[in-house]
């Protein structure tokens, strides 16, 4: 039976009462004023020793008896049809036990995937590999925006054109209408280069048939979505399939799915009836296996002279390689006060591997842009960059974090104008971006909970833990809510044999799985109470407290059980709890809230930029690990420092082939470049879910390239464009 709860939403100096009707036993949603014992504490990692010793097992690590070696066969050319592949000499070769030939004559970006090869070992496999003659008729490629868009351009796809309209493009209000109020317009045009995922762990599989049967041992960020995609490819039953995950050496978007290295790896397996480990070498990993799509953006803005935005437009060009994805308006969308809003969005293909999901898909571009707008129409108006923020957005989350930013960062101290003042070729300057993002998770997604005789508690989902700590935060939450040490809660994650979980993406893990924790452990809590009541003198149940692992009544708090004391009366029967992801309830705000600063040095003889310090105001809902959560903070500044001034792939314009696919001129951000980051985790009682969670693991990497971006601009007077 439902019942319907009051509770105060929102942060310190900003509260509202809501009405939330809970379903049958759900727990009312933790607030920031709950007296948490371990939740919200710096709780370290309950694998971390194993990490930092090597005894936890990734699956590269994965030895089994028998076990083959595969390698994938890729193509070397950007565009051609394939007349011919010869594979008679690899068959010769001493220890080749399968090679696979994908079907289909067209290749349309280098590193496309055209078959594999398993053997005893690497060596053989590469062996094997350089035996197989391909012939090409090669095709015209193109491997730029300006290029693919020009009259007469090799299509990609032959037949369409590779401009093609997005389907995010619309209008809200009057937009000519809105430029005709403004006093003033700003133009500007932005480019943002492909970024590509550059994971530490390659991506990598082992396979093992067992007649019908298979396994599959997968660095994955979704062991379901590997689980059905294989299902369906070799036309068996789901509970044919079972996909293990123990540890992961991340993915940031680019590992859901079987996708074309787990379908040959299970291929492989079934034609060598041996098991087949195939990982992705690096080269591969950067030119097929994933990438943040560039964009070319145009903007205009119309503002009043007292900072009101009047209209705001956006006409973008984003390009995922042989893919679509390259839409960059949701920051545009979501933020700023704007009631006249334009988005016009065209994805354009090239002959290069295609886009995938990263880390908050399309927002960093778009923020770059937009924000750098935003600065520059404080600027035409002769407006603190700051105040003109807080004077459009009415976000109240967001305007407290961009307050506190301003403090923490010392916004006193930046360029009153751009670029003067300071002498020597090395200037300082300060920026500010505001960033969005929108998951607080959702169904569905399970959890069971067994309490054994002996007191012990294991909790089971199927979910993967892709490096965030989530072990670590379903057993925090468990303990938190039976009144437990952690030490008494077990986690097991990541093997499809358990609860469905939720594929590791879009920063929903922990929203997904932690009110599910919360309200299995409630419901435990609430089941071992029934069975103290008796012991205790057959008392109600609503009088018998659980409390630091203990049980008595109200009445006699001086008569105790133990919990081992309780379950002792199992026996030889284990107490089974199952909960389901309920529905989101409403929640103080509909979106996740951030604001970053950056303090930069320019030197504007070499032009080599430094950025010093990030200070990092995230809204975090209600935080259950401050420790986890810092280092989200620091790992989506450091991706964002390196998306703003290192990464970069290159490729040749006349035959589309990437020149840097490696890790030595494909440079990311480095120890030494790693500014102090200041991270603020900005408490909010969301109310969404039992647990209050949000998502951060892609919000914070959104703001920081255009933070950097705005203060080389304070420094110089230069925009990144």
């Amino acid at each position: 039976m439902s019942r319907t709860v009051t509770v105060n939403l929102g942060f310190k100096g900003h509260f509202k009462a809501v009405r939330i009707r809970l379903p049958k036993d759900e727990p009312a949603p933790w607030t920031i004023d709950h007296p948490f014992r371990i939740v919200g504490k710096e709780i370290p990692r309950i694998e971390g020793a194993d990490k930092v010793t090597g005894r936890a097992r990734y699956t590269s690590d994965m030895r089994l008896p028998g076990m083959l070696y595969g390698r994938v066969l890729c193509a070397s050319v950007a565009a051609a049809k394939i007349k011919s592949i010869d594979i008679s000499e690899a068959k010769k070769i001493a220890g080749v036990k399968a090679i696979v030939i994908l079907p289909g004559r067209v290749v349309r970006c280098a590193g496309q995937e055209l078959g594999a090869v398993a053997a005893v070992d690497t060596r053989t496999a590469e062996d094997a590999m350089r035996a197989i003659k391909i012939e090409y008729e090669r095709l015209p490629s193109v491997a730029t925006i300006d290029a693919a868009i020009k009259p007469g351009a090799p299509q990609v796809y032959p037949g369409r054109p590779n401009e093609r309209k997005s389907s995010s493009s619309d209008d809200s209000g009057d937009v000519e209408r809105g430029f005709k109020e403004a006093d003033v317009t700003v133009e500007h045009s932005f480019r943002t280069e492909v970024q590509t995922h550059s994971c530490l762990e390659p991506h990598n599989l082992v396979a093992s048939w067992r007649g019908k049967r298979l396994t599959v041992w997968a660095s994955t960020q979704g062991t379901f979505s590997v689980r059905d995609e294989l299902a369906r490819v070799f036309r068996i039953p789901t509970s044919n399939v079972r996909v293990i995950t123990e540890h992961m050496g991340a993915g940031f978007g680019s590992k859901f799915g079987a996708r074309m290295e787990g379908l040959l790896a299970a291929r492989l397996a079934r034609e060598a009836k041996a098991p087949v480990k195939l990982l992705i070498s690096r080269k591969g990993e950067h030119l097929t296996n994933g990438n943040r799509p560039s964009s070319h953006q145009k903007w205009r803005l119309g503002v009043k002279r007292d900072g009101t935005l009047t209209a705001m437009s956006l006409h973008a060009l984003g390009c995922g390689g042989i893919g679509g994805g390259g839409g960059v308006s949701r920051p545009l969308k979501a933020m700023y006060d704007c009631k006249n809003k334009r988005v016009v969005e065209h994805d354009v293909f090239i002959n290069a591997g295609a886009g995938r999901a990263f880390r908050a898909p399309g927002c960093p571009q778009g923020c770059f842009g937009l924000e750098q707008m935003i600065d520059a129409a404080a600027h035409k108006v002769g407006m603190d960059p700051v105040a003109f923020r807080l004077k459009n957005d009415s976000h109240p989350v967001r305007r407290a974090e961009l307050e506190l930013g301003a403090k923490r960062i010392g916004w006193e101290r930046r360029n009153a104008k751009p670029g003067q003042g300071q002498s020597g070729p090395k200037k300082r300057g300060l920026g500010v971006a505001s960033s969005v993002w929108y998951n607080t998770g959702r169904p569905p997604a399970e959890i069971e909970l067994k309490i054994h005789s002996d007191g012990t508690i294991v909790l089971y989902n199927g979910a993967q833990d892709i490096g965030t700590g989530t072990r670590t935060i379903l057993a925090q939450i468990v303990a938190e809510e039976m009144g437990l040490p952690m030490s008494a809660v077990t986690v097991k994650i990541g093997d499809t044999s358990w609860p469905f979980g939720p594929g590791s993406g879009g920063s929903k893990t922990v929203p997904c799985l932690s009110p599910v924790a919360r309200t299995v452990a409630y419901r435990a809590a609430n089941k071992l109470k029934e069975l103290a009541r008796t012991p205790l003198g057959a008392v109600p149940y609503e009088d018998v407290v659980f409390r630091d692992g203990v049980f008595f009544t109200k009445e006699s708090p001086q008569k105790r059980l133990s919990l081992k004391a309780v379950t002792a009366q199992l026996g030889s029967r284990t107490l089974t709890v199952q909960a389901e992801r309920a529905a989101n309830y409403d929640a103080f705000t509909k979106f996740i809230a951030g604001a970053q600063f950056a303090d930069v040095e320019v030197d504007v003889e070499t032009g080599v930029i430094r950025v010093i310090k990030i200070v990092a105001v995230q809204d975090c809902g209600i935080v259950l690990n401050r420790l986890t959560a810092r280092s989200q903070i620091n790992g989506g500044v450091i991706q964002g420092v390196s998306f703003a001034l290192f990464e970069e792939r290159v490729l040749d314009r006349r035959n589309a082939l990437m020149l840097n696919p490696n890790l030595e001129q494909y440079k990311i951000v480095g120890t030494l470049d790693v500014p102090e980051i200041d991270a603020v985790l900005f408490d909010v009682s969301m109310g969404s879910n039992a647990a209050g969670a949000v998502g951060i693991g892609e919000p914070v990497t959104v703001p920081t390239a255009a933070a950097i971006a705005n203060a080389v601009y304070n420094a110089t007077g230069a925009r990144m464009l």
